[in-house]
């Protein structure tokens, strides 16, 4: 059994407070690595101002998460060349939200990652992926 004292990333926000490893800024918004990346380069995206919920941003927060969010693909491919991206935020416990404080991920993909990628992040709801027309 580990001794750790596990802290939680809300209180207080690990965002505001203690954002680690900051790549690129903006005056509205932040990016930096994953710290427990789902793939090489796995970097979140995250607005200055503590929010819990995407769909509260003001569009002048979008637009600056989807400048970064550009910026931080450009970074990426030119440091790893990933095959694809795919582009995620956890909105609610229910969806998967942890810490609550917006937070976009963008996660490089490469060939051969997963057996068969066919419907992305349909894959968030186990067995909804690999669909037929």
């Amino acid at each position: 059994m580990s001794s750790e004292v596990k802290r939680d990333p809300n209180n207080p926000c690990l965002f505001c407070k203690d954002p680690r490893g900051v790549s690129l800024q903006h005056e509205l918004a932040f990016s930096a690595r994953d710290s427990y990346p789902a793939s090489p380069g796995h970097t979140l995206v995250i607005p200055r101002r503590h929010v819990a919920s995407f769909f509260d941003l003001t569009p002048e927060e979008v637009a600056a998460c989807m400048d970064l969010i550009r910026e931080e693909k450009k970074r990426i491919d030119e440091e790893l060349d990933p095959d694809g991206y795919n582009i995620g935020v956890n909105v609610g416990s229910a969806a998967g939200q942890s810490i609550f404080h917006v937070h976009i991920h963008l996660i490089p993909r490469y060939k051969g990652d997963v057996e068969n990628p066919q419907g992305g992040v349909r894959h968030v709801i186990p067995g909804k992926g690999h669909y037929t027309r």
